[in-house]
């Protein structure tokens, strides 16, 4: 056989070899269709009290899937999520899924503008286990930090500060009436990395301004502990409790626990954790993550040898997202059927 002959076949084996060995494109898997929990009603009539989360609970297994299966009418395009007592909620068990929408009024009403206060909606998530978390800050960077008032002086040259006594501060003075008065707390760092994420923010009290300058004078309206020469103050946050209804994040996550609320050893249900993650992550308010306690470790001695084993992780239940900063948020636990500690692990999907 000729050269030429043999050079030819061996390009057309390795063309063929090529061929074979490129994979073939795998088809996704369709997402599967949110599950009805048990007994799961056909029809609900909403009530005061109740809340998103709560309402979900009883159609689905996973409440956080709530977006998926709730259709919209023509009068909900505005405010899709916002649901109001007196108003009933019906299940469509045809088709490819469930599906949940509002019964249509029993009486036609005159075309008119309907308006309705975000009050009389009814929330996400109990409003009262979060709102002390949404008027107050909680979490400070240094440029933050660099940006507001610090108190340099107290009234009749005290060396701390109490209810009814003013303070004088000096800085950034902005249009506002109602103050915090804080200090930074302890750094979050990352467990994983080290890497400090930010500094919690301890509140002392509140404060009024009295009289603009350079230094302002304010009057302490309310205290925890004493206010000393050196703490900060800012204005003070408005409580957003704006229904973001849940929802899973559409990329992979995995953050940590870092701390709980009050610096409890753990928690449950309602209670308040930051995670380490946020923004820059691609987190936002209304994300669910799913909790997880770390498999324990041991070691499993056979046959003279020693070798250490880790326990599959355990899935504990469910935490919804409320306020979101650049690298931490800060959640509620939704459920949870074990005490939730620092180190836990949360994840999405």
């Amino acid at each position: 056989m000729s050269p030429r002959i043999i050079a030819a076949l061996l390009i057309a084996l390795s063309s063929n070899l090529a061929v074979a060995q490129t994979p073939v494109p795998q088809s996704v898997a369709p997402k599967a269709v949110p599950e009805l929990a048990e007994n799961a009603p056909d029809r609900h009539v909403v009530v005061p009290g109740d809340t998103l989360w709560g309402i979900a609970s009883k159609f689905l297994k996973d409440p956080a899937r709530w977006s998926e299966v709730w259709k919209l009418n023509s009068e909900q395009v505005k405010n899709p999520h916002r649901i109001y007592p007196g108003q009933v909620i019906v299940l469509n068990r045809s088709g490819n899924g469930p599906t949940l929408s509002l019964e249509p009024p029993v009486e036609k009403l005159l075309p008119r503008v309907r308006e309705e206060s975000l009050a009389q909606a009814i929330p996400t998530i109990p409003t009262a286990a979060i709102e002390s978390f949404l008027t107050r800050p909680l979490l400070m960077d240094d440029s933050v930090l660099e940006s507001t008032l610090r108190v340099v002086g107290i009234q009749d040259g005290h060396a701390n500060a109490a209810p009814g006594d003013n303070i004088y501060a000096v800085g950034n003075l902005k249009d506002s009436l109602d103050w915090v008065i804080y200090r930074p707390g302890k750094a979050l760092t990352d467990p994983d990395t080290k890497e400090v994420l930010g500094k919690e923010v301890v509140m002392l009290g509140t404060a009024r301004l009295i009289t603009k300058g350079d230094p302002a004078t304010f009057k302490v309206a309310s205290s925890q502990v004493e206010i000393n020469s050196g703490d900060r103050l800012m204005p003070k946050p408005r409580a957003d409790i704006q229904s973001y209804p849940q929802h899973r994040p559409n990329s992979p996550i995995a953050a940590k626990i870092l701390n709980l609320a009050g610096d409890a050893p753990d928690t449950g249900p309602l209670g308040v954790v930051s995670i380490s993650k946020g923004k820059k992550d691609g987190l936002e308010v209304g994300h669910v993550l799913t909790l997880y306690r770390p498999g324990d470790r041991f070691k499993d001695r056979y046959k003279g040898e020693a070798k250490e084993v880790s326990m599959p992780e355990e899935k504990v239940g469910q935490i919804y997202l409320f306020r979101v900063f650049d690298r931490v948020s800060y959640a509620l636990i939704m459920t949870a059927n074990r005490p939730v500690t620092a180190g836990d692990v949360v994840r999405a999907p």
